[in-house]
């Protein structure tokens, strides 16, 4: 064989809701013929390797172990994933390889690492299995993966909430379990506003239910790597939109002028705790030129550089920019401020709209501050050092 003909289909599925996971595999072993499903268990990483599984809808097909690299279960994962594949593709007989993800394992770190495979691979599709009543208890849970024994690496540092929101956000497919599917003690029966969250905080990907029969087809339209980066970078960000249902709210806050760093600063555990999931993008007045990321759940805010807005580079180094941030840039260009701007978004049961966007109406420069010009904005206090610039 040769070719388009000799290449191997592969989809990834993740998620922390282990139960779900493993039925909806099961479904697309069940209803794909001659699919195969790779696993790497990293429960019992503290021993020293990592445990591999091939199976298919009849049974265990083989067992190995791959040894820890540098002491990292994800990275003894990137490891043995790919010769792995490679393997299954020239041994022939098989139309579809499904990586089922280790709970904790987020599907951006792995989806690239097959791609980049080229041949005998081809990357097909990527899912995130979810039920639905687990939503918000998992975007709230504030426990470090250490702490629930789902942690990667020794030096994993973060928790369930965050996890879990960005193994919803990657995706183009949102598999959803069904109420009369496996469930473990922690189960209980999804309702409108179970499903009206998960809506609300994946509106880029199709949802398919677990048990209908259609996730093995769902999962072979194809993926592609960029697009998914670009869908989940700061920058161009796929955002919520607004939303009201079923008692779950989705607020989109956008304002043009910066923040007042240290009222931000001092509405940050408020704004934090607002909503069940929060992400976007902002600048700060004494910051101009630095694109800042806002990414919160589970009552933990993280806030990063992602590097300079647009506006602030020069001509030249727009060629080297990714061609979706650049039309994302486009759409909202500010005569004066080019594509800075504030893009916030917070979805959760019970969102007190007008108290939030007040909260953050507040937290912006006032007209005569605003009217004082960049270089009285860049001798405000600088209160997001402590974020930002641990180190000095």
């Amino acid at each position: 064989m040769s070719g388009d003909r000799a290449r191997l289909p592969v989809a990834v599925v993740a998620g922390l809701h282990a139960d779900a996971r493993r039925a909806a595999v099961a479904e697309i072993l069940r209803t794909v013929p001659g699919s195969v499903a790779l696993h790497h268990d990293l429960t019992y990483a503290v021993d020293g390797s990592v445990r591999r599984t091939v199976r298919d809808a009849g049974g265990l097909l083989g067992v190995g172990d791959a040894p820890l690299v540098n002491d990292c279960a994800c990275c003894a994962l990137r490891e043995d994933l790919v010769p792995e594949l490679v393997r299954l593709a020239e041994a022939g007989g098989h139309r579809l390889a499904v990586v089922e993800l280790w709970d904790s394992v987020e599907p951006h770190g792995m989806a690239p690492v097959v791609a980049a495979a080229g041949a005998p691979l081809t990357l097909t599709g990527v899912a995130t299995v979810v039920d639905p009543a687990l939503v918000l208890p998992y975007l709230s849970n504030s426990d470090d993966l250490a702490d629930a024994g789902l942690a990667a690496a020794p030096a994993d540092q973060r928790t369930v909430a965050d996890t879990f929101a960005r193994q919803l956000e990657y995706p183009t497919v949102i598999a959803v379990a069904a109420d009369d599917g496996p469930r473990g003690e922690e189960h209980e029966v999804a309702d409108d506003s179970d499903h009206a969250l998960l809506t609300q905080l994946t509106p880029g990907a199709r949802k398919v239910p677990v048990g209908g029969g259609a996730l093995g087809t769902a999962l072979s339209a194809g993926f592609d790597v960029a697009a998914a980066a670009a869908r989940v970078h700061p920058a161009c960000a796929l955002l919520p939109q607004e939303g009201d249902e079923h008692g779950v709210r989705t607020v989109v806050w956008r304002r043009e002028r910066p923040f007042h760093p240290q009222r931000l600063h001092a509405a940050l555990e408020d704004l934090t705790c607002a909503a069940a999931r929060s992400r976007g993008r902002f600048w700060l007045a004494d910051r101009p030129d630095t694109l800042l990321s806002w990414d919160a759940a589970g009552g933990a805010l993280c806030v990063e550089s992602a590097g300079p807005w647009l506006a602030a580079l020069p001509d030249a180094a727009w060629e080297m920019v990714p061609a979706e941030r650049r039309a994302a840039a486009s759409v909202d260009w500010h005569p004066e401020h080019g594509d800075r701007g504030q893009y916030l978004t917070f979805t959760a049961p019970g969102l007190d709209r007008d108290g939030l966007l007040a909260l953050l109406d507040s937290c912006l420069l006032t007209d005569e501050e605003y009217a004082a010009g960049r270089n009285r904005w860049q001798q405000l206090p600088h209160a997001f050092d402590d974020l930002l610039d641990p180190a000095a």
